[in-house]
């Protein structure tokens, strides 16, 4: 990765507005990269590092795609799709995520993230694909089961040498803490966040061409009906894949072009990051004028009297 002299952008606002007045303002860095690791525009500084949480998802499938898992156990692109999903516990999800357990031979108790508030098994966990698909991969290289999660398993040493490999960096210098479902996240700076995106989308890694293809394709399993992620793929019909993280992370790649977005709400706030999201799609033509129109309504029009605007650009470097 390119990184010289520190370069960094005012901010972004998105400021929430109660029939024109302003009642909140949520700050927002962004950043976009090309698969070489270049800066190509941002808002705010490149630098500003936080934990990139669910977005990780896609680069832990890589575990399964690199290890020959998904041809051991006849698994599809629908399984690879809710191995990459925070989805929402609906029964065509919970049951993609059994269908993994299944062909593996495994049983649901083996999965070791947390039963929802009001669910009935971890299978409706919104990270249960994602551990399914870590589970298989265990099985089929024999390794131990119940460890999985820790940090010093072989199978997520195996997930942190091809994020690392990606980031043409040494792993052990990312720092690592559990994520909320108990499996570890990295903490990265949004330019690294942007790069590994960039990487994604670029099809120059037959692996990461293959999860692209499958959240794109899939995209229901992704999110849900009416979800950022789900929306989006689904309107630019795979042209972007997209995938959410909590306390404000958003990622996005240009499916083709190797150019990746990732942008960090401040203050954690979900709905500020679709609303920036939106924004920077549009200013960078990476959605027409009809998609943009079509997930303002949706994610930017709260109510009759509510609505959100995003105060700023990003700055081209």
């Amino acid at each position: 990765m390119t990184r010289g002299k520190r370069t960094s952008a005012p901010k972004l606002e998105v400021h929430l507005l109660r029939e024109g007045i302003v009642e909140s303002v949520h700050q927002v860095e962004a950043v976009i990269c090309d698969d070489r690791g270049r800066l190509l525009s941002l808002a705010g500084s490149p630098e500003t590092s936080t934990f990139i949480r669910s977005s990780l998802k896609p680069f832990q499938a890589l575990a399964v795609t690199s290890t020959a898992t998904l041809e051991r156990y006849d698994l599809t692109d629908k399984d690879l799709a809710i191995m990459c999903s925070s989805h929402q516990g609906t029964v065509a999800q919970a049951r993609q995520a059994f269908n993994i357990l299944w062909r593996a031979d495994l049983e649901p108790m083996a999965l070791q993230c947390p039963i929802p508030e009001g669910k009935e098994s971890p299978l409706e966990h919104n990270c249960s694909g994602k551990h399914a698909g870590m589970l298989a991969v265990c099985q089929q290289r024999h390794w131990p089961l119940n460890t999985y999660m820790q940090r010093h398993s072989p199978i997520q040493k195996l997930i942190l040498s091809k994020i690392a490999e990606l980031l043409e960096m040494p792993g052990e210098e990312l720092i690592v803490a559990r994520d909320d479902c108990g499996v570890p996240t990295y903490f990265m700076e949004l330019r690294q966040m942007a790069w590994l995106y960039a990487r994604l989308s670029s099809g120059a890694n037959l692996d990461l061409e293959r999860i692209v293809r499958a959240m794109t394709r899939h995209s229901q399993l992704i999110a849900g009906s009416g979800l950022f992620d789900t929306e989006i793929m689904t309107l630019t019909e795979g042209e972007v894949v997209s995938k959410t993280g909590a306390e404000g992370i958003q990622c996005i790649g240009r499916v083709g072009e190797g150019m990746g977005l990732a942008l960090k709400v401040m203050d954690g706030s979900k709905r500020a990051k679709y609303a920036v999201a939106i924004q920077l799609l549009k200013q960078m033509g990476w959605i027409s004028p009809t998609v943009a129109e079509t997930l303002s309504d949706r994610f930017m029009i709260l109510s009759d009297w509510k609505r959100l605007e995003v105060i700023g650009e990003l700055s081209m470097l």
